[in-house]
């Protein structure tokens, strides 16, 4: 570089030729890059021999660049989740996952990431309803199950770090059909699907997802239940893969969002079902707790208004 510069200074044509085709020609290091890149620019070099070394980092303007990240986007996303071998998909995902973190404020297409989640959860559908047809012998179709259950969860992990997960939460609090077809089969077959349920509830629970009262009282209706059952069996399989107090804390905080009277439908049938499983339910009692205080230690009553632009608010003590 510093005999580029010195050659550009002197105009020596010869010089500047040699030292671009020696850059174009030797690989970079990520630091060199950086100072490969702005020692060009800065020199302002005419010529293709220039461009070329500028090849290897630019991008084509003939194509849009959101365009064109979102078409290879998607041919990462779709390899990745149609991957046949188990060690290359997860390191994969572990990848794209740590890419799409450096680079959070990016806008990665929303329909695509929404077409894909669609096409998982129509691959469970398809794979459960097959599983309760050959209940004694599920073969392949367990690993089938697994297999994209785990799609499914990488795409709320991406859904969320995007901020777009929103819609997912209505999406998944929808599907009645995957929830009755969850419920006949066994928890050892279907336990990875709850995995997706209580990712998405801690994300709730933190304040990563924002979505109205009803759809977060809908997805509890649809899927808290079969959470419970699978309770153990993901605790057991997934030790460490994934902090169960977390879990907990943010189901918790996710109940605790709900009106008065949803909480107190949810922690009732929590604390029946918590009396006669014991560990094998996953433990609200901080919840349980903030709910009584909020509902018989200080409850807040409103007071009709008597003028529509008036709202009182008593606490009771």
């Amino acid at each position: 570089l510093a005999l580029l510069k010195v050659s550009s200074a002197i105009v020596f044509e010869e010089g500047i030729k040699s030292c671009l085709e020696y850059l174009e020609a030797v690989p970079w290091s990520e630091e060199e890059e950086q100072t490969v890149v702005s020692c060009i620019e800065k020199l302002n070099l005419p010529g293709s021999t220039a461009n070329s070394v500028l090849e290897r980092v630019s991008v084509s303007s003939s194509e849009p660049s959101t365009s064109m990240t979102n078409n290879v986007f998607l041919k990462l996303l779709t390899n990745v989740l149609q991957a046949k071998d188990d060690k290359a998909r997860r390191e994969m995902k572990a990848v794209i996952s740590r890419l799409i973190k450096e680079e959070a404020d990016h806008d990665v297409s929303k329909e695509m990431l929404y077409s894909l989640c669609h096409r998982c959860i129509l691959s469970l559908i398809l794979c459960l309803s097959e599983v309760t047809s050959h209940m004694n012998d599920p073969g392949d179709l367990v690993g089938e199950i697994s297999r994209e259950a785990g799609n499914l969860l990488w795409l709320v992990d991406i859904l969320i770090e995007k901020k777009i997960c929103d819609e997912f939460v209505q999406l998944w609090g929808e599907q009645k059909e995957l929830a009755n077809l969850h419920s006949k089969i066994p928890a050892k077959y279907r336990h990875e699907i709850s995995k997706i349920t209580a990712q998405m509830c801690v994300g709730i629970g933190k304040g990563k997802i924002l979505v109205k009262r009803e759809a977060r009282f809908t997805v509890l209706k649809t899927w808290l239940e079969s959470l419970y059952d699978d309770f153990g069996w993901m605790r057991r399989s997934s030790s460490r893969s994934m902090d169960w107090k977390v879990v907990e804390d943010g189901l918790s905080q996710m109940i605790l969002t709900l009106s008065l009277s949803q909480q107190q439908v949810v922690l009732m049938k929590w604390f029946d079902r918590f009396m006669s499983k014991g560990d094998e339910c996953p433990n609200f009692e901080r919840a349980f707790e903030v709910w009584w205080r909020r509902a018989f230690v200080r409850p807040v009553i409103m007071v009709e208004p008597t003028n529509a632009s008036q709202l009182q608010i008593t606490t009771l003590h």
